[in-house]
């Protein structure tokens, strides 16, 4: 990623970590916004490149249609609350996955159904569901910049415990401020 966009995700992943359940329809937008994107650009483009050849020698379509997966699964975000905070925790679930363990099947499969599992959670608990869900996406967002934007030391040793530290604090911050918040 361009340094801009790194620092556009830790913008939003400060966003994220401090004031997810306080916007909570923005945030919404946000994360699905998010992973649409990933979504397109990890797995979709290439299928879409494959099948149409004048879209992948384009870089004005092969940036749009990430941005335009993005938006879709954002639009979806404002209107199934409880399906899209099931789907945000499994979204944030497989990001992380798929960023630190690979994309082997069998590794995917665990990721899949870990992310289930704590999606199944997260709807029967929405406000803690959510508040964690939205510390976890921010600190992975400022978690992968920090990884890029620090170069001569090699910090992915601690990508767990950088991710661990900050969304523990997202947590701590976003419930202590939304006591009484419904």
């Amino acid at each position: 990623m361009e340094t801009y966009e790194l620092i556009f995700a830790i913008v939003l992943g400060l966003v994220l970590l401090f004031a997810g359940y306080r916007i909570k329809k923005i945030t919404f937008f946000i994360i699905w916004f998010l992973i649409g994107h990933y979504l397109m650009v990890t797995y979709l483009m290439g299928l879409i490149n494959q099948a149409v050849p004048q879209i992948a020698g384009e870089a004005l379509w092969q940036n749009l249609l990430p941005i335009a997966g993005g938006l879709l699964l954002a639009l979806l975000g404002f209107t199934i609350e409880k399906l899209c905070v099931a789907g945000a925790t499994l979204g944030v679930v497989m990001m992380i996955t798929t960023q630190y363990f690979g994309t082997d099947t069998q590794t995917l499969l665990i990721g899949l159904v870990i992310g289930v599992i704590l999606a199944g959670v997260s709807t029967a608990m929405m406000k803690p569901a959510f508040i964690v869900a939205t510390s976890a996406m921010g600190a992975y967002l400022i978690t992968i910049a920090i990884l890029q934007l620090v170069t001569g030391v090699d910090l992915h040793p601690y990508y767990f415990l950088i991710l661990a530290a900050l969304a523990a604090v997202g947590v701590i911050t976003q419930f202590s401020t939304t006591r009484g918040v419904h």
